[in-house]
């Protein structure tokens, strides 16, 4: 089945005014499911990630910009100095018409440029209105900014989680890993929000902060450690709990993940086919009890197995087992997995430069259809367009590039 634009938020139109990830992240998922999400951007700095293939701090290729494409693809970009009076007033113009508001401005930057709730409303009283924060709307942190390492990483847990030994450095966090996540929290909202008004005609105010979606990430270990006092243990690999349910490496250092959960159903049928029947037979591994009581041994038995052939071996050797089992994929390799290919997570887009190149889909599809995507629009690429829909003439657009409001 061939990939198709979504049509669910056909005739939705979302102003957003954000920059980095987090934020347009939402915008990006908006425009997948079909709305016109129009993003502002500075006339002359654009999206700050936009000059970080310039800095030399994201490794370009052939001048994608892919911190730029993926949170900015399917959208329109207007260069748009708001803070400036007829800037202020162009913004206005395009709220009347638009469905949806979203921003990451903090609330003193939202106050000062009045656009905060009460100043977008006064020009549209039913737009929803969506903010991302680092630490949430209420509470002594409120005006704080935070970046996901901080506010999603570092605060929630999520990074202590992760570390296994006392002591030693907490893992670092991939980029955007939290603002993509909660991103996709903000669409969720806005989705909710626009249900609820197309029901009832209530409006909504939509926030989502990297703290909350951390907290809700990480909920097993907090909700685990309110009720029992105590942190959730962190067992090392060398004494998981079960077993087969761990991280083996393989003769040629490729890994393999055994979720194994009801241990004692399939514990016989995985000795047999790694080749160690005798394990199914010792006694200090007979049950998940006592496999539990002599880990140590059961995981190192394991370890010696699984490191004596390559991963194709072992592919082969558990390609029908019915429990659950995976091979450990390298970000590379993703890009050649059937299994992706086959459900189109990966759509390919071509940009104004002739690059062609894959770009993650949102992970929500529709009557089983891929979505088709477009790429990011190019710094202020659509803002002679967008004026032009708003019902201003050429002579206010030059006057409006003249006074440097508009790019």
């Amino acid at each position: 089945m061939g990939a198709v634009k979504q049509t669910i938020l056909e005739g939705v139109r979302v102003v957003e005014l954000a920059a980095w990830t987090f934020v347009p992240s939402a915008g990006a998922v908006l425009a997948d499911w079909g709305a016109d999400v129009i993003k502002i951007e500075h006339p002359e700095t654009g999206d700050p990630q936009r000059g970080l293939i310039s800095s030399g701090i994201v490794a370009g290729a052939g001048g994608v910009n892919h911190f730029i494409e993926q949170p900015n693809r399917g959208k329109r970009s207007i260069g748009l100095d708001f803070t400036t009076e007829q800037g202020r007033q162009i913004l206005y113009k395009m709220v009347e018409s638009a469905d949806v508001f979203v921003t990451n401005l903090l609330p003193g930057s939202r106050a000062r440029a009045e656009v905060d709730v009460e100043h977008i409303r006064a020009h549209n009283p039913n737009i929803v209105y969506a903010r991302g924060h680092g630490y949430g709307a209420r509470g002594p942190q409120a005006d704080r900014g935070g970046f996901d390492l901080a506010a999603y990483w570092a605060r929630t847990g999520i990074g202590d989680s992760l570390t296994t030994k006392e002591g030693e450095y907490p893992a670092p966090q991939r980029p955007a890993f939290g603002d993509l996540y909660a991103g996709f929290a903000i669409a969720g909202g806005v989705a909710a929000a626009l249900f609820r008004r197309q029901r009832t005609g209530e409006t909504a105010i939509v926030d989502v902060s990297l703290l909350g979606a951390g907290i809700w990430q990480l909920a097993p270990d907090i909700v685990g450690a309110g009720v029992t006092g105590a942190p959730i243990p962190k067992y090392n690999l060398e004494e998981m709990p079960n077993p087969i349910a761990s991280l083996y490496r393989t003769a040629d250092d490729r890994f393999i993940a055994l979720v194994v959960l009801q241990a004692d159903r399939y514990w016989a049928d995985l000795c047999q086919r790694l080749g160690r029947p005798d394990l199914a037979q010792d006694e200090r591994f007979a049950n998940a009890g006592v496999r539990f009581q002599n880990r140590r041994d059961c995981v190192a038995e394991l370890r010696k197995t699984f490191a004596s052939q390559p991963i194709a071996h072992w592919e082969k050797a558990l390609a029908d087992f019915k429990a659950v089992w995976d091979t450990f994929r390298t970000a590379p390799q993703i890009h050649d997995d059937p299994q992706v290919e086959a459900n189109g997570y990966l759509p390919k887009v071509t940009d104004g430069n002739g690059n062609t190149f894959a770009l993650a889909a949102n992970p929500v599809q529709f009557d089983e259809q891929p979505v088709e995507l477009s790429a990011a629009p190019a710094h202020g690429q659509h803002t002679e367009e967008i004026l032009l829909e708003l019902g201003y003439d050429w002579d206010q657009i030059i006057a409006f590039k003249v006074a440097g409001a508009t790019s």
